[in-house]
């Protein structure tokens, strides 16, 4: 069966409704988490609990919330327009991923070594160096000691207070800003509001592509930021040329074709309005973020026509299903903020690199 919005709006309601009452049920466990949250702040924030600053610059990109603002095409942005003279080092978590401890990314890696995002980030950038640990700090010194870098990208980083980065990039989505967020298990939030004033730059994210000037300063004044932190705001360009096993297909291609979208990932509706603006019909398979697909259901998706899929997903499944296809989806800023990071950047060489 296709996708049609009359199917969508009834497996919307037979899954919201119930986690609408599993969230409210659960708020007394979001003010307890609330508290863990701020008192660990404060900790941090006078020096009763210690933050190490290395001699290697670090750049923080993350966000206040789980999942779903775009952090991965974010470190891809970057390594896109760094400077011909850095030599920048990756350090991710990566997220459940099946190994331990720090492991350093090579050709030959897989998602379940060092995750899907890290792979998905190695795959287009393999001359740059690319590790992940849980312990950024034990991280960082494996990475100074043996790859010697002049930067260093911290990956989802943003909440781990034991190292302080040298420049902090905020990403908040739009539509889901933080400040109308609540803590966990009843919203998403997994830090505190106002960790953002740690922020150099704050990001809106999967911004309409008309986001004009007005709607803009609407959110800046409800994000309300420090004088000295400055908003960008950008949209997600998804590529009309689809990258797979083979070549040659072309978005366009799919409007006479049966296709089964199959997405993995924390918020997948972007794309789903994309697909939905270009006239692609398609049947939606959803399953929750970086999940790892089970051989029954690899041998469906082997059972389908056409298997359309996210970067992050193909990942995982690149090696186990056949007709598959991914779209590739970049960040682009609005208003000039392009340039506004660039400076960023540029800045942060000249201090350190």
């Amino acid at each position: 069966m296709f996708y049609s919005q009359v199917s969508a709006s009834k497996i919307k309601y037979y899954i919201f409704v119930p986690m609408q009452l599993l969230r409210i049920i659960a708020f007394p466990f979001s003010l307890i988490y609330a508290l863990v949250v701020y008192f660990r702040n404060v900790l941090y924030d006078y020096d009763l609990l210690p933050s190490t600053t290395f001699k290697t610059p670090t750049v923080c990109v993350g966000n206040l919330s789980v999942g779903g603002t775009g952090k991965t095409p974010m470190i891809e942005w970057i390594l896109d327009h760094l400077s011909a003279a850095s030599k920048p080092a990756v350090l991710s978590r990566g997220y459940k991923r099946k190994t331990k401890g720090f492991v350093l990314a090579e050709p030959t890696s897989r998602a379940e070594e060092i995750g899907d995002e890290p792979l998905q980030i190695y795959s287009k950038f393999p001359g740059v160096t690319l590790a992940v640990d849980a312990d950024r700090t034990r991280g960082i010194k494996q990475l100074e000691a043996s790859m010697h870098p002049n930067l260093i990208l911290l990956d989802d980083a943003y909440q781990h207070r034991k190292v302080k980065s040298a420049f902090s990039i905020l990403l908040t989505a739009y539509g889901q800003l933080y400040t109308k967020d609540w803590y966990l298990p009843t919203g998403n939030l997994r830090d505190s509001k106002s960790s953002s004033k740690r922020a150099d730059l704050i990001v809106v994210t999967k911004c309409p592509p008309d986001l004009d000037l007005e709607r803009q300063r609407k959110i800046i004044s409800e994000l309300n930021p420090l004088k000295n932190q400055k908003i960008l705001f950008c949209t997600l360009e998804y590529d009309t040329v689809l990258k797979g096993k083979k070549t040659g297909l072309l978005l366009n291609d799919l409007k006479n074709r049966e296709v089964t979208l199959v997405t993995g990932i924390a918020n997948p509706e972007p794309l789903i309005v994309f697909l939905k603006s270009m006239e692609i019909t398609f049947d939606h398979l959803r399953y929750s973020d970086h999940h790892y697909f089970s051989g029954k259901e690899v041998d469906i998706f082997n059972s389908r026509s056409l298997i359309l899929t996210t970067e992050k997903d193909f990942m995982r499944l690149k090696d186990k299903v056949d007709n598959l296809y991914y779209i590739p989806v970049r960040h682009r800023f609005l208003g000039g903020g392009e340039e506004v990071v660039t400076k960023c950047l540029e800045k942060l060489g000249n201090r350190f690199l």
